[in-house]
């Protein structure tokens, strides 16, 4: 926290010095900015970029940073793009707040992303490094993408898929976006577990699709209620995640698996099944893929290695047999030709070296003791606080005490420099209370607590 705090107090300092100033006058160097701050060089050097990212300071190289031109505010009238843009997308502006980068300052409760520390960056680096310097990285890629990174997938994922029926895409929102337009027309119903990932609700939505939701609980979708919605929406698409289900942290129950199996087969109807957490099982051993189990091409695949490695290793997978896999290729090139030959060089290099399991041992270590961390603060702190039992994912799902509303409640925490994320957006329908996401796999253990803590002021705050 000695260097967020440190970071906070150089970006304030920059800016009201910028703001103060006359364009083109000298900016504190970067040596009096580390004696004024106690701060090492990388804070101050990242401070300065970020006030020049906002066109405060301009930064001459080899000469120091100067107070940039003040751009007088002009008014503009730009009222008539609301006529022109028509009814706004829904969900877009949901999935655009889930994945802001916080402030500086900011206590991250809630992320999709792992902590940095916890990122492999320098293997990844090595990998890139070694990919950008082998000239077929950079000539033409098939649309499918490289072969040795689809047989891999298609190793991991198990059962009858090849690396024949996978296609490679730039992260797995682009993979979802690419299954629900390419499986669905406009109008059709999908399934979705209740609560789900809003990321593929918005998806889904963007393709047209009515979204159905269908409830789960601690061991996954309700069979019951599942066989229901197929019968009566007609619907042929069933959105799921087995393992560790976002935000509510579910792993599909043996018993069920077999159900929701049998169901699928019995419409006629395609599951996709969203692989996000493999990697992420803290307690146990994590079941094999629905994909694994399935002999008659009913599951499409989706994987990621985005969520367990780092932000920009902008890589997964779409697994499907058959004429749908060849729909889904030739949705895929429409959208985006192929992902980038040294990323996925990169990927390939990464992946198949000994680091990579070296980094989920670690990885799941260090979640399972940060899990327990928020675990035991959150019963110290909000002992009102219902918590859904997890054993792996990224998130603890927090049922609130009468009277608390999730979205007032974020708005508190934020004003507290506390980011966390209402239960609300992650239901397709009305949700049966208020809840909130909270993560445990984007910060360290004090930070967390201190996060926590600051929760709490926040709830009191809410209930006066």
């Amino acid at each position: 926290m000695n260097d967020d705090n440190a970071a906070v107090r150089v970006i304030e300092d920059l800016r009201a010095t910028a703001l103060a100033g006359r364009a083109g006058e000298r900016m504190p160097s970067v040596r009096d900015l580390m004696a004024r701050h106690r701060a090492s060089p990388a804070t101050v050097q990242q401070a300065i970029q970020r006030v020049a990212a906002e066109g405060l300071v301009e930064v001459r190289p080899g000469r120091g940073s100067y107070v940039a031109p003040h751009t007088p505010a002009t008014s503009q009238d730009l009222s008539w793009q609301a006529v022109a843009l028509g009814e706004g997308r829904p969900g877009e502006e949901l999935v655009a707040n889930l994945v802001a980068v916080p402030k500086p300052e900011a206590i991250p409760l809630s992320s999709g992303y792992l902590d940095p520390d916890l990122q492999p960056t320098d293997a990844l680096g090595a990998a890139l490094s070694r990919a950008a310097r082998r000239p077929a990285s950079w000539g033409r890629v098939p649309v499918e993408g490289k072969e040795e990174l689809r047989a891999w997938f298609a190793k991991e994922a198990g059962g009858e898929l090849r690396a024949g029926d996978m296609t490679v895409c730039a992260g797995a929102q682009e993979a979802l976006a690419t299954v629900f337009r390419g499986l669905g027309d406009r109008g059709d119903a999908v399934l979705v577990e209740s609560p789900t990932y809003l990321g593929a609700i918005a998806a889904a939505r963007d393709a047209g699709l009515k979204v159905v939701p269908v409830p789960a609980d601690q061991d996954g979708v309700r069979p019951d209620l599942l066989q229901a919605a197929f019968e009566r929406t007609g619907a042929k698409v069933f959105y799921c995640q087995p393992l560790h289900a976002n935000p509510h942290g579910a792993v599909l129950s043996d018993e069920r698996r077999s159900e929701v199996m049998r169901i699928i087969r019995g419409m006629g109807a395609f599951l996709v099944e969203d692989d996000w957490a493999r990697g992420f099982t803290i307690d146990g051993t994590a079941p094999p893929t629905l994909a694994s189990q399935d002999s008659d091409g009913h599951v499409v695949y989706v994987r990621s290695l985005t969520k367990v490695a780092a932000p920009g290793l902008r890589v997964a997978v779409i697994g499907a047999r058959g004429p749908a896999g060849t729909r889904l290729k030739n949705t895929r090139s429409r959208q985006d030709l192929y992902v980038a030959g040294p990323l996925q060089e990169a990927a390939i290099d990464f992946v198949t070296s000994p680091v990579w399991r070296r980094h989920l041992r670690t990885l799941q270590q260090s979640l399972r003791a940060r899990r327990d961390s928020l675990a035991r603060t959150l019963h110290e702190h909000l002992p009102e606080f219902e918590i859904a039992r997890s054993s792996g994912g990224l998130h603890l799902w927090a049922t609130l005490p009468d009277g608390v509303d999730d979205l007032e409640l974020t708005t508190a925490a934020a004003a507290r420099d506390v980011v966390v994320f209402p239960g609300r957006p992650w239901f397709a329908a009305e949700p049966p209370g208020s809840f909130l996401r909270l993560t445990y796999g984007g910060a360290p253990e004090h930070v967390l607590a201190e996060g926590v803590r600051r929760l709490a002021e926040a709830v009191t705050a809410v209930r006066r």
